[in-house]
């Protein structure tokens, strides 16, 4: 059986950008170093992985992704920061 995941990012600028994949090490990799000039989170590098939640089907994992993505940036951060760092993009401190 297959695992979904939602992930947040914290952007260098403050923001969030919230996601789902059943490959975290992947997708990281592609909002690290992917070179599509218009996503989101290319020009808010570097970031950090603050948050990765597990789910066992596709429909769980979207339901919490829109509903993490419709909390305000205070209650995205207030989320963050009860939540350690798990990777950082290369050039973050």
């Amino acid at each position: 059986m297959r695992t979904y995941y939602v992930y947040m990012l914290r952007c260098f600028d403050g923001t969030f950008y919230v996601g789902v994949t059943n490959d975290v090490d992947r997708r990281f990799y592609d909002h690290c170093y992917g070179d599509n000039n218009g996503s989101y989170t290319h020009s808010r590098r570097p970031f950090r992985l603050v948050y990765v939640g597990e789910f066992q089907t596709p429909q769980e994992a979207i339901a919490f992704e829109k509903k993490l993505k419709s909390w305000t940036h205070a209650k995205k951060r207030t989320f963050a920061e009860k939540c350690p760092p798990l990777w950082n993009c290369p050039g973050s401190h």
